[in-house]
């Protein structure tokens, strides 16, 4: 069973799952429907990535592995000993492009730290089991070969959405100082009820061993960030996962961002004073 945190506000529907049809178990999760402006937010976010991508084109594109996706785009930072922010991104494990995320290097590269965001496959083409390997293999290779892309110090490993669920579970891998989970799901079985599971088909032992509220803590730092309006589910996965360490005296902050949605919460990525920049700093006890 996942770790619960017994919190009542804001309601979870997920006490109340048995008593919801397909749709109202969909609409816990549906990050799309539940802000408003958010079409117009992701093709603004599309939009300045694209652009950043065009004014630093070095390291774009850069394979780690066989499959199409599994290629990084390194925005490295002046000095190679600068800590390095690993950027997942999400999608719920189905859609979007590491490309789409560009701009989000932006506050940390002002602030003299190399960003790396690998992509990944996405199902149906793959299962939840292929994409967890592919990150692992994704921090192998940039353990191995960062350096000669410019990319030699600590890194921070963070991700959003499905990338946050990405994220934590490989808190433990050797190259990984930190981890900075934001908006993200840690218990995988709810989603199985809903329609993301069309293309996911989630296993038992997916959910038994790929939900990191199902799974033994790692005593390294782990951020966990959420937006203070994010949909419920979200909101309670989060808390749940920041319970869950600080019961094992694992470190770690519970960061709500005040005002933020589940596509807003990541414009403090863009700028080099933005919360979430302080949050990877402060993984690494200050800045660089």
């Amino acid at each position: 069973m996942p770790f619960i945190l017994d919190d009542p506000t804001p309601p979870d529907p997920r006490r109340r799952w048995d008593s919801l049809d397909r749709a109202g178990r969909g609409a816990a999760y549906d990050n799309n429907a539940g802000v408003p402006d958010s079409a117009a937010q992701v093709a603004a976010r599309n939009a300045a990535s694209a652009a950043y991508r065009t004014a630093h084109p070095a390291g774009l594109d850069i394979p780690y592995a066989e499959a199409e996706r599994t290629a990084f785009d390194l925005y490295p930072a002046a000095d190679p000993r600068a800590p390095c922010l690993v950027f997942v991104h999400g999608g719920y494990w189905q859609r979007n492009a590491r490309a789409d995320f560009a701009c989000f290097a932006q506050g940390l590269n002002e602030a003299g730290w190399s960003v790396a965001m690998p992509g990944y496959s996405l199902a149906p083409e793959a299962t939840l089991a292929t994409i967890v390997a592919e990150i692992g293999a994704a921090l192998d290779w940039l353990a191995a070969q960062g350096s000669a892309h410019g990319i030699a110090g600590p890194v921070v490993l963070s991700g959003w959405s499905a990338g946050a669920q990405l994220a934590a579970l490989h808190l433990g891998h050797p190259a990984v100082v930190g981890v900075l989970a934001i908006s993200g799901v840690y218990n995988l079985a709810p989603i199985r009820d809903t329609y993301l599971n069309e293309k996911l088909s989630l296993t038992d032992a997916e959910i038994a061993t790929l939900s990191p509220l199902r799974l033994p803590v790692v005593a390294k730092p782990m951020t966990v960030a959420y937006g203070s309006r994010e949909l419920p589910a979200l909101v309670h996965d989060a808390r749940n996962l920041h319970a869950l360490r600080s019961a094992a005296h694992a470190p770690g902050a519970l960061l709500p961002v005040p005002g933020a949605d589940h596509f807003s919460i990541l414009t403090e990525f863009r700028r080099p004073d933005g919360l979430l920049v302080r949050a990877a700093q402060d993984l690494l006890g200050g800045a660089a």
